[in-house]
């Protein structure tokens, strides 16, 4: 899966854990705020019924390919499809000049095979969720041989070696269909969505600081929804990183917008993953949601994200600054209708 801050790829077994203790027998559950899809991944694979939504298209394909998607039904046919993209002739487009010339995310050759595939995946006409794997394991390959520190704000002064290899595609990991039932992914503003979501569980891991995951991963944006848009600065974003704005992303706004979605979510148990770096307190966020019932909190300590472990640098590639501390503590929240034993969970 693809590099992504705030994923929670080193938390899985704690939040599966904490899941199946609360659902010891199973059941659905609803990520409202999917990212990497690799929690809804997580929990599908142990037999739970997923939904998976998140407001960026690049995200909900990642949670239609590993979520919603059923290997048994598409892997001879995406196998065909990858095959087919495999062979197509490179051909510099929109994303060579954009990321490539414009800016240094890939290499013009690696760009030119990005374009390439990227306009064959248009032309192909493919159903939603055969599309969604075709795209996600072109999105795959092409962070394979990034040149980032993980987001797509800036990008290494010297190419990175893995940037150097020529991009290959994969077929992503695309699980079984489970007996609970069809998982499904949608696209919507969790807010809006929280009222009409019905579940067993509801998990929450809403962005907490000023740092959008839009802004972060743009270039991810714009190879899904193929609008090749106006772009604007040294990192080339697309333009509506300006103006799709997120009230999670909002000191004032996260609080009200946090406690509509727990407020408005039809379910009697609910899991929220934060951490000491957010917007919200450890206390602040009991008392939100102890309106729902007793309030566990597990912690978990973490080494925090590759660019801060690296440093603060300018755009020469000086290092201007000092990093505050190296790690901080992940929490899950948990609200249970009957009192479960979390000991095993952390």
């Amino acid at each position: 899966m693809i590099k992504y801050i705030g994923s929670k790829r080193a938390l899985l077994a704690e939040i599966v854990g904490a899941v199946a203790r609360v659902l010891p027998d199973g059941g659905t559950v609803c990520d409202l705020f999917s990212g990497s899809a690799r929690v809804g991944h997580a929990l599908k694979k142990q037999g739970f019924r997923v939904w998976s939504n998140d407001h960026n298209a690049y995200a909900h394909v990642l949670a239609t390919a590993y979520v919603q998607a059923d290997r048994e039904r598409w892997l001879e046919r995406a196998e065909a499809v990858l095959a087919e993209l495999r062979g197509v002739t490179p051909a510099a487009g929109w994303f060579t000049k954009s990321f490539c010339e414009d800016a240094r995310y890939f290499t013009p050759e690696n760009g030119a095979r990005i374009d390439a595939m990227r306009d064959r995946i248009a032309a192909m006409a493919l159903e939603p969720e055969l599309e969604a794997i075709a795209l996600v394991s072109l999105m795959e390959a092409a962070d394979r041989v990034d040149s980032t520190a993980g987001l797509q704000m800036a990008y290494m002064k010297s190419w990175a070696s893995r940037a150097l290899k020529p991009l290959d595609l994969r077929m992503p990991d695309v699980l079984p269909g489970v007996a609970a039932g069809p998982c499904k992914a949608t696209r919507a503003d969790a807010v809006e969505l929280a009222p009409s979501v019905e579940a067993d569980l509801v998990y929450l891991d809403p962005p907490y600081n000023q740092h959008s995951y839009l802004g972060n991963y743009h270039c991810w944006e714009s190879l899904v929804l193929w609008d090749k848009p106006e772009t604007y600065g040294i990192a080339n974003k697309r333009v509506d990183v300006r103006t799709r704005k997120s009230a999670f992303n909002s000191r004032p706004g996260i609080a009200p917008a946090l406690k509509a979605v727990i407020e408005g979510v039809k379910a009697p148990n609910l899991i929220v993953s934060f951490n000491d770096e957010g917007y919200l307190g450890r206390d602040q966020l009991v008392e939100m949601l102890s309106g729902r019932g007793e309030v566990q909190v597990i912690e978990i300590a973490r080494p925090r994200y590759v660019g801060a472990r690296i440093g603060i640098h300018n755009p020469k590639g000086e290092k201007v600054g000092a990093v505050g501390r190296l790690r901080n503590v992940e929490y899950l929240f948990v609200v249970s209708e009957r009192r479960v034993n979390l000991a095993d969970a952390a």
